[in-house]
């Protein structure tokens, strides 16, 4: 029997969820946390962004399934707009994005997962990145929900919050229809 620490499908749905909980941990800390400020929802929102930047690329760079690298450049695509968006409104507002205990704990469940990835290839590396694509894009629109678009002070941040959200669900229901599709492979 294989270990669920190994590569094995089962150990990969299992670090998923893992993530997951992670990213909810996350996002339960912030709503029980001070309100965050609006440079800490900027910040929170470039790592957010660039955590699937990076992401994008490194599936780019690793999967040999061309949905999974469509998906991948998508990825890279939108969240590369919205951080410019983000970045010009921020400089339009004088507002410098600050790191807070949440954008931190992004950029370390980020990293920790992609140290998991690394070590798949093939199939595996696939069904491993689409769901966490899925668990990812849950957690962001949970968060944006439930902590970052209440917080917002300024009017044109929770704008772009609100503007951008329907693109995280289109990204959440492509994330589950690839994996659905590698389901079936």
């Amino acid at each position: 029997m294989k270990s669920l620490r190994s590569n094995s499908p089962r150990g990969n749905i299992l670090r998923a969820a893992g993530l997951a909980c992670a990213l909810f941990a996350l996002s339960a800390h912030a709503q029980q946390a001070a309100a965050p400020s609006d440079a800490q929802i900027a910040g929170i929102v470039v790592a957010a962004n660039q955590i699937d930047i990076d992401a994008g690329k490194a599936a780019k760079a690793k999967s040999k399934n061309k949905e999974v690298q469509a998906f991948a450049q998508q990825m890279i695509t939108d969240h590369s707009a919205v951080n410019k968006q983000a970045g010009d409104l921020v400089k339009k507002l004088k507002v410098k994005p600050e790191d807070s205990d949440t954008s931190k704990g992004l950029k370390s469940a980020a990293k920790q997962t992609a140290d998991k990835l690394k070590g798949l290839s093939g199939a595996e590396y696939d069904k491993a990145y689409a769901d966490n694509e899925v668990a990812y894009h849950q957690q962001v629109l949970d968060a944006l929900d439930k902590a970052l678009i209440p917080n917002a002070k300024n009017a044109e941040l929770k704008g772009l919050l609100e503007k951008v959200r329907p693109a995280f669900v289109a990204h959440l229901e492509h994330a589950k229809m690839v994996v659905a599709s590698l389901a079936k492979k």
